[in-house]
């Protein structure tokens, strides 16, 4: 059988497989086993598949990831975000829909603290939707808007998928994470503004909460919050000014988190058991599916399969806008149905040889695949984040209401991501800082 065609059978056998709920690296895994075997043989299969998993574990760029996964759930687990939404309600109240524009920014400073979309939709769901609701708000407005922000995990730094992105195509991780600032205010951003704009339009949407807090309050609540801008400042700060790299810069930002939570007397023993254990859960699933990965792009390229896709955009002179253009329809086809650390290991082996092709930036094209990957966070039928608000608030909303409520925000997101394509430099600028 020609090598490509197998390439192409195994791939539609690998998402056959996930479709069917296999899990994501044992459908990588199996998939490329084969293929290789059915190309060089058991022997060269069983001599990879045992070589990968060192190879892979060796890659010290990849050692950020732990790391920012303990930053993390030192903060979370220690009690250093539970004032976020607090403060962001007693600053923003009394804006129209005001409470929902609380839960938007304390989701995007949550999600600078923990790097994870997941976490931030459930912490941000027990604080803020309870709230809301109490208050009257429309339970779509209310449980859409924590499970959009919670999307901002993925582009605000610290943000696995970046560093995912970085080790991959190997582009400097440090200059990605920070191309993700611009990027992730504009989204949260324009979030509020949607927030805003909505409940001007139907005021009955966001009744007016009847508190009137103090500014003696509200300075109060300030001080409480302090952490997670130190936290901040601790990774981008170390690697804006080059005083470390995003790798050490995660290590840094997770010793820091726990001295802060000791300081702040939340540090038990308990509590950082606990983030161990997060970070120990989470850490492996990642790394797991990234060996499958990595076998699925050996085998891809013993088949030829890279070299056949950039051949094949040389020869349709597809353009630099015809192959983003490409990726954006994948990406939104696979992120209905599939994980996004999945997607964009599954994708990367076949889209990096086209944008090699026609001399795309790779900062640029990584902002782009983690905003895509948002979008694959909300749009059904697996919306992760849907799901995840969902189990938050149990039979109090319909899974559908959620979905009705995100159609408004999976539109502020292909806004975004048009801006993101119209203008590079929203991107681009703060990474060309650091040469």
């Amino acid at each position: 059988m020609d090598p490509i065609v197998l390439a192409l059978l195994c791939l539609l056998a690998m998402i056959v497989m996930m479709a069917l709920r296999v899990p994501i690296a044992v459908a990588l895994g199996l998939s490329s086993f084969a293929g290789i075997w059915a190309l060089r043989g058991v022997d060269t299969a069983l001599k990879v598949v045992g070589s990968t998993p060192f190879e892979f574990a060796a890659s010290w760029n990849l050692s950020a990831i732990p790391m920012f996964l303990l930053m993390g759930g030192i903060a979370f687990r220690c009690g250093l975000t539970t004032s976020l939404f607090d403060a962001a309600r007693l600053w923003l109240s009394r804006l129209p829909g005001g409470l929902a524009v609380a839960a938007n920014f304390a989701s995007a400073m949550f999600a600078a603290a923990s790097g994870s979309s997941v976490a931030t939709a459930a912490a941000m769901g027990r604080l803020a939707i309870p709230e809301m609701l109490r208050y009257r708000y429309d339970p779509a407005l209310a449980t859409a808007t924590v499970a959009a922000a919670g999307t901002l995990g993925a582009m605000i730094p610290p943000s696995i998928a970046f560093v995912i992105f970085g080790w991959y195509t190997e582009t400097p991780i440090g200059k990605l994470l920070i191309a993700g600032i611009f990027p992730g205010l504009l989204n949260a951003g324009l979030f509020a503004a949607f927030i805003i704009g909505y409940c001007i339009w139907k005021p009955e949407a966001a009744p007016p909460p009847d508190e009137h807090p103090t500014w003696r309050e509200k300075f109060a609540v300030l001080l409480e919050v302090w952490p997670i801008p130190a936290l901040i400042l601790c990774v981008i700060g170390g690697i804006y000014s080059g005083l470390t790299t995003a790798t050490e810069a995660a290590a840094f930002g997770a010793s820091c988190a726990l001295v802060i939570a000791w300081l702040r007397g939340g540090l038990t023993v308990e509590n950082f058991r606990q983030s161990i254990v997060d970070t120990l859960h989470s850490g492996a699933s990642i790394f797991l599916i990234a060996v499958s990965a990595v076998l699925l792009t050996r085998f891809l390229a013993i088949a030829g399969l890279p070299q056949f896709m950039g051949g094949l955009v040389a020869t349709m002179d597809l353009g630099l806008y015809g192959v983003i253009f490409f990726m954006v329809i994948i990406y939104l086809i696979l992120g209905c149905f599939l994980d996004p650390i999945g997607i964009i290991l599954i994708t990367l082996p076949i889209l990096l040889p086209m944008w090699k092709a026609v001399g795309a930036d790779m900062i640029w094209m990584g902002v782009l695949v983690v905003m895509l990957l948002e979008i694959g966070l909300l749009t059904p039928p697996v919306g992760l984040n849907a799901f995840v608000v969902k189990t938050v608030v149990g039979d109090a909303v319909p899974l559908s209401t959620i979905f009705r409520g995100l159609i408004w925000f999976i539109a502020v997101d292909v806004i975004v991501v048009a801006l993101l394509i119209a203008y590079p430099e929203i991107s681009l600028y703060l990474p060309s800082k650091l040469e």
